[in-house]
């Protein structure tokens, strides 16, 4: 046969497209971007950015979008107020100690006592949230387990639109959520709920009621009665 007579069989030809295969650059997976100095926001300083502010409009437009996704399947006024509560309560879990740490070093101590966590709520975390403290602190009258913090220009409020047949509600309820989760996370259980208290003068007024737990004022009698 020809073969067998010197004739060398030729190579078989490659395609174009498994030489282009073959020497085309292989893609490194995809990850994540980092910036340039190789940090991330976990590197940043926690008080760096302390004096930092939110756009007022930036702020409306998510605020305004929490309360409609917690609007959906709600029974009422009382349901939708429970869930914006427990949206907020969270946030002043969190907050608390990264307030703490933030504070001077004298300062810094986790209140344990009902009065100076009043006051740490009254000042610090209002600033921190709001950019002012709170207008006033009060006890009540009829209640040892009872005070109430009154703002008389909350912000959640200011941009949101309550409709005639909803006017009983109070979008502050995310608020008093921020301050249960402080007083909780402060070891004095307490109940916080928002209410409608407009004046005159403040017709937008909100007054934060605070129910602390029965063992809470048990305990802070014993400490009063120790000194």
């Amino acid at each position: 046969m020809a073969t067998s007579q010197g004739f060398k069989p030729l190579p078989q030809p490659t395609t174009s497209s498994s030489s282009s295969q073959s020497n085309a650059p292989q893609r490194a997976p995809q990850q994540l971007r980092t910036p340039s100095n190789r940090k991330t926001i976990y590197d940043r300083n926690l008080n760096r950015t302390r004096t930092a502010e939110l756009n007022r409009a930036s702020f409306a437009y998510l605020f305004s979008e929490m309360v409609s996704y917690a609007q959906k399947r709600v029974t009422g006024i009382q349901d939708l107020e429970r869930r914006l509560n427990e949206q907020g309560y969270p946030l002043g879990l969190r907050l608390l100690p990264l307030i703490l740490y933030r504070e001077p070093p004298r300062t810094s101590i986790r209140p344990n006592r009902i009065l100076p966590l009043l006051q740490f709520i009254h000042g610090p975390i209002w600033r921190h949230l709001f950019g002012r403290t709170a207008d006033a602190i009060e006890h009540s009258s009829s209640a040892n387990n009872e005070y109430m913090i009154s703002d008389n220009e909350p912000l959640v409020n200011q941009y949101i639109s309550v409709p005639k047949e909803m006017s009983q509600l109070n979008c502050a309820a995310y608020v008093a959520g921020i301050v249960e989760g402080v007083c909780d996370g402060c070891g004095l259980k307490a109940a916080v709920s928002a209410h409608n208290g407009g004046t005159e003068m403040w017709p937008g007024k909100t007054v934060f009621l605070i129910r602390f737990d029965e063992g809470v004022v048990e305990r802070e009698g014993l400490l009063e009665a120790k000194k």
